[in-house]
């Protein structure tokens, strides 16, 4: 057999005595923590300083949080952009893009809403995302906890 030209490899795949390594329990990984999916961006504000306001019925329903970052896509243009979130009116249903995220979309267009948590590989282990699929009013329909 010919010695593998892969650091950490062996013929049969991976090595396992090295994913075994101390240095792993130290790692971070970034794994999805609360997720708004296919929501309806309901306004855009470009002159404000930026973030996305989302109602706090939406962010409690997945964990959302007072200015954590998250990714926000949109479904139809594949166009994506980081930001912070910041509570809206309760009960309002909306999902408005300010400042430079003003341009990621327009009213109508159906976006996600990603946060992470940097998390152990033990803690991963455990780890199950909250997702809350949203209907054309923003109205949740569904909690899946994948």
């Amino acid at each position: 057999m010919r010695p593998s030209r892969h650091v950490g490899r062996n013929d049969e795949g991976f090595d396992a005595a090295r994913l075994q390594s101390p240095y792993l329990s130290a790692m971070l990984l970034s794994l999805l923590k609360s997720k708004l999916h296919m929501g309806v961006v309901t306004r855009t504000e470009l002159t404000y300083h930026g973030s996305i306001t989302i109602d706090p019925v939406l962010m409690e329903a997945v964990g959302l949080r007072p200015f954590e970052k998250v990714l926000v896509s949109n479904c139809s243009t594949g166009q994506r952009g980081e930001t912070y979130v910041i509570r809206g009116g309760r009960g309002e249903r909306e999902i408005q893009l300010n400042g430079a995220m003003a341009r990621l979309a327009q009213p109508g267009d159906r976006v996600i809403v990603m946060a992470f948590a940097a998390l152990t590989p033990d803690e991963a282990e455990q780890h199950r995302p909250v997702i809350a699929v949203l209907d054309e009013r923003n109205e949740v329909v569904e909690i899946l906890r994948d």
